[in-house]
């Protein structure tokens, strides 16, 4: 299966990250972690900024940059209801995107899915004859293990509390037959586009996502590529849009299966409450993706 993002319209032409210079994002990062640990103390501009050791101007240049936000915009979207409230809108997004795919308000990302067929055996041999390059990388929402075939992205996934080597274990469990090469030079590029596309940023061209799942999964997958940006539905709209209104735990297995986190975007995904967990990498780390993707949707 191979998963294409087309390129991302968008009303202004923000700077664009660069791709040599990935450990900017590093403070970005830092400053998120602790906007989300402090967030009940509303820490100004000046505390987060000495917080990651650069001046108030220079920080907030660097944080809009990285993050396509501004950080006072990113604390105002973490509070407590914005999942409520983006799920009280989700009824009027769900007709616009669900349905239509490209239709929708503003900065509705223009998504789709290329599918190809996998034969069975090619799914049992899990990557045989497949090179998967990969590295580590800083990203504004912290450190993420990514790896790419020559046919595009198949791994995306953040730093959990074994660090990298659990994840590049977990990885080779999903493509056990697959040669693994560690490069650097050939991800950066690649993990420059996929943040600017968490930003909501303009691609110059498509990125491709290479995966493997069930029928049952791919149609799923699917599914979340087909939510705005900046939105949530639950494991019942999915089902429902699949054509399998029952299923709602069966996608959320197959929610929980994707191996590409932020560019697959599982994290918009949550109970039908309004209550945010449920996330490979934690619930906090997906509230922080949500009211990212909030705050840089609602400033356009």
């Amino acid at each position: 299966m191979t998963a294409t993002i087309s390129k991302i319209p968008t009303a202004s032409r923000p700077q664009r990250p660069n791709p040599q210079r990935l450990d900017g994002y590093e403070p970005v990062a830092r400053a998120i972690d602790y906007l989300v640990e402090h967030f009940e103390d509303q820490p100004d501009l000046d505390a987060t900024a000495a917080h990651v050791g650069l001046s108030p101007q220079h920080f907030q240049r660097v944080f809009k940059a990285g993050a396509g936000v501004s950080p006072k915009r990113f604390l105002q979207y973490l509070a407590a209801g914005e999942a409520k409230r983006a799920m009280a809108d989700g009824a009027s997004v769900l007709d616009a995107s669900l349905t239509a795919g490209l239709s929708g308000p503003s900065r509705l990302h223009d998504l789709f899915l290329v599918s190809e067929a996998m034969t069975p055996g090619a799914y049992r041999r899990k990557g045989e004859g497949l090179t998967i390059r990969y590295a580590a990388i800083d990203g504004p929402l912290g450190r993420v293990l990514l790896g790419a075939t020559d046919q595009g992205v198949c791994w995306l996934s953040f730093d959990g509390n074994g660090g990298e080597a659990v994840s590049l274990a977990e990885m080779k469990d999903d493509w056990p037959a697959a040669t693994f090469i560690y490069d650097s030079d050939y991800i950066a590029p690649l993990a420059a586009r996929a943040f600017a596309f968490m930003a909501n940023r303009r691609l110059d061209e498509p990125l491709g996502l290479y995966v493997q799942g069930t029928n049952f999964q791919l149609k799923v997958w699917e599914a979340l590529l087909r939510i705005p940006f900046g939105a949530c539905v639950t494991y019942g709209d999915i089902a429902n849009d699949i054509g399998a209104p029952r299923a709602s735990r069966a996608v959320g297995a197959a929610v929980g299966a994707n191996m590409v986190s932020l560019l697959i975007p599982c994290h918009r995904v949550i109970l039908s409450s309004g209550v945010v967990h449920n996330y490979r990498w934690g619930a906090a780390r997906k509230k922080t993706i949500l009211a990212m993707e909030s705050a840089v949707a609602a400033s356009a």
